[in-house]
């Protein structure tokens, strides 16, 4: 596809007025009007071209978006960025199917467009033909669309949820493809004189044509305190990569926190099973318990506790984040009877089941046996 110099083909200047190129028109179309030249093909295709270029110039919106290409094509936009710009148009229109181009219409008004486009104007007018006023299917002034938000699982320890960390994470992402600007095709161009001409478009060889590559990326994220299971985070700026870094999309991170050997996560609470002796549960005691990290805490145990009781210290589970509340560190009370016993040992036990039995103390199965 050849760029069209449009001013140049109704003879004017690139700052011409309205009143200009409609004159400048005029005259052009009396002359190679096919009623004046009949049977005269080269006539007829000066006549098209004239009532193309009329055709986009005449009409503020399209010749501003032609302005767009012109000026820099003339004035010597990047190569990239060409090829960007033509590969993004090639492939919208590849996908949308194309227009169907009409034959050739001849009017004998003097200000009347003509069908039969050429492929420059039909690629990059949206194939409109005649109809003054419509509106173009591509507007070069348009922003890039913004590349695609990422989604990835990130693994930490309890530890780090409690009390933040800095984690490097792999990822496969899906980029924008840079050989053709996430456009899926590239063009070929050449240089005439201070203009470049676009030849063909073809099927990017980096990406074929998909307009995404996949390839390792390397992050190190930070973690703040207080993330629980599931909490999602946003990197800006991470996600899809676009054209530029403001078109970048963001990629979101969920939480996942790995299993921990004593405590499990429940919400923002924390839980542990924690043994006492039989002994300790029955007379009460002090113990020493593990908190999260390392650490150790003290905890009375009631006497009489029993197995299942849940032992609570508020505010020591995963810390408050944002405008959710510190999670709880509970402890449930796992009852461990000794197998160890010494003779000793073993004739006390036997006094107090005695004692018991003989203090009538109803048999603690009893119930169960009774509703089975």
């Amino acid at each position: 596809m050849e760029f069209r110099d449009y001013y140049k083909t109704l003879g004017v200047e690139r700052g011409a007025t309205d009143p200009e190129i409609k004159t400048a028109y005029r005259k052009l179309a009396r002359k190679f009007h096919p009623d004046v030249n009949p049977n005269n093909k080269d006539a007829e295709k000066r006549f098209k071209e004239i009532n193309e270029a009329y055709q986009v110039l005449s009409d503020a919106g399209k010749r501003k978006k032609y302005d767009e290409l012109g000026a820099d094509w003339e004035h010597g936009i990047s190569q990239e960025e060409m090829m960007r710009r033509y590969a993004q148009e090639a492939a919208a229109r590849r996908q949308a199917g194309g227009g169907a181009r009409g034959g050739p219409r001849y009017s004998t008004g003097a200000e009347a467009g003509a069908g039969g486009f050429s492929d420059f104007f039909e690629q990059f007018f949206g194939g409109q033909g005649a109809a003054r006023g419509a509106r173009s299917g591509f507007d070069f002034a348009s922003e890039p669309s913004r590349a695609p938000d990422m989604r990835a699982d990130v693994h930490i320890q309890l530890a780090d949820a409690i009390n933040g960390a800095r984690q490097r994470l792999e990822l496969i992402a899906q980029d924008e493809c840079a050989a053709c600007g996430g456009a899926g095709m590239v063009a070929s161009e050449e240089r005439q004189g201070k203009s470049r001409v676009i030849r063909s478009a073809a099927p990017c060889p980096v990406c074929r044509g998909s307009g995404v590559i996949s390839q390792p990326r390397n992050l190190e994220v930070t973690i703040p305190p207080g993330v629980s299971e599931g909490t999602s985070l946003r990197l800006k700026g991470q996600g899809g990569r676009g054209p530029r870094p403001e078109f970048n999309g963001d990629l979101f991170l969920t939480v996942r926190i790995e299993p921990h050997p004593v405590f499990t996560v429940a919400g923002r609470d924390l839980r542990c099973e924690l043994p006492v002796w039989d002994y300790e549960a029955a007379l009460g005691a002090e113990v020493t318990a593990p908190t999260p990290g390392g650490g150790k805490v003290s905890l009375k145990i009631p006497a009489g506790s029993q197995g299942g009781r849940v032992m609570r210290l508020k505010a020591r589970g995963i810390p408050a984040r944002a405008r959710e509340p510190a999670g709880d560190l509970l402890y449930e009370l796992k009852i461990l009877a000794p197998a160890d016993l010494t003779a000793d040992e073993r004739s006390l036990m036997q006094q107090l089941a005695e004692s018991r039995r003989g203090r009538g103390v109803p048999d603690p199965r009893e119930e169960m046996i009774r509703r089975s």
